[in-house]
């Protein structure tokens, strides 16, 4: 991660932590929401760990697909403690209500007659509205949103809430709005900045005569930080500074020329003469 955005998440956290005072001050619950978003692979489940690890707090991972009912989500609720993080990650995969209003709309778009496209509506245990999770679950919006909101207050303070998603995009905006996801943080493709700190933590070196290639090759190649930090990681006796760095440059190349052959393949497709 770039040092930065490191250092901030960690002043937030600080601040979260100390902030006891504050909210009362200000007659808020003592709780916070962090949005973790981004491709695969850029780290979003370290993050959370090594949040907890920051904070020391104690971890509560919630699959939202194996809660059948808003009450038995407060149920669950109940169990957690104070100094803790609660985390629901892939919350686009574990809920068809997050894009429950784009899904209609889309719909409604593709053929208003036609009854089998119309999402159907589930009711829920604590609320009305549409379902959420697979199978018989019948999580609510309105459930999911009351246990962000401060329904939790009543049984403890000093929380976290984390949600991680691949795909900010699909979620609804009333889960994602500030007050309940306070911070949105963009876990993105590696930069040249956060390669840096990575060659230095693998390879403890500050700078080589690759890295301007490196950091030319990065802009345009999108790889993530855990792909990157693979190639800089030592695969036998013989390895070194000079053929880790030399390794990421020819998979960078290798990922930019597969992005340049799928763009024109796919202009071949639509009819595009180059």
């Amino acid at each position: 991660m770039d040092p930065a955005k490191k250092k901030e998440i960690i002043d937030d956290l600080d601040m979260f932590k100390n902030g006891k005072e504050h909210h009362q001050r200000i007659g808020k619950v003592w709780k916070r929401g962090y949005l973790l978003y981004g491709p695969p692979g850029t780290g979003k489940s370290t993050m959370v760990a090594a949040m907890a690890n920051y904070l020391g707090y104690d971890v509560y991972d919630m699959e939202l697909t194996s809660v059948d009912t808003n009450t038995l989500l407060r149920k669950l609720l109940i169990q957690t403690t104070s100094k803790s993080i609660i985390v629901i990650e892939d919350v686009d995969c574990s809920s068809n209500l997050v894009t429950g209003r784009r899904k209609k709309k889309d719909n409604n778009n593709d053929n208003d007659d036609d009854d089998d496209k119309t999402p159907k509506k589930k009711s829920g245990g604590g609320g009305g509205g549409r379902g959420i999770g697979g199978g018989d679950s019948k999580v609510t919006l309105s459930g999911l949103l009351n246990f962000i909101d401060g329904l939790w207050s009543a049984f403890g303070e000093e929380r976290l809430i984390v949600l991680t998603t691949n795909h900010v995009e699909d979620l609804d905006e009333a889960l994602i709005r500030t007050g309940r996801m306070d911070k949105k943080i963009e876990m993105s493709y590696c930069d040249f900045e956060t390669f840096k700190s990575m060659a230095k933590i693998h390879l403890d070196v500050d700078d080589h005569e690759l890295f301007a290639d490196v950091g030319e090759l990065l802009t345009v190649a999108e790889m993530v930080p855990a792909d990157v930090g693979e190639h800089l990681t030592a695969k036998n006796p013989r390895d070194n500074v000079d053929s880790c760095l030399a390794r990421l440059v020819k998979a960078l190349q290798d990922r930019v020329k597969a992005k340049k052959d799928a763009a024109e393949q796919q202009d071949e497709d639509n009819g595009v003469v180059v």
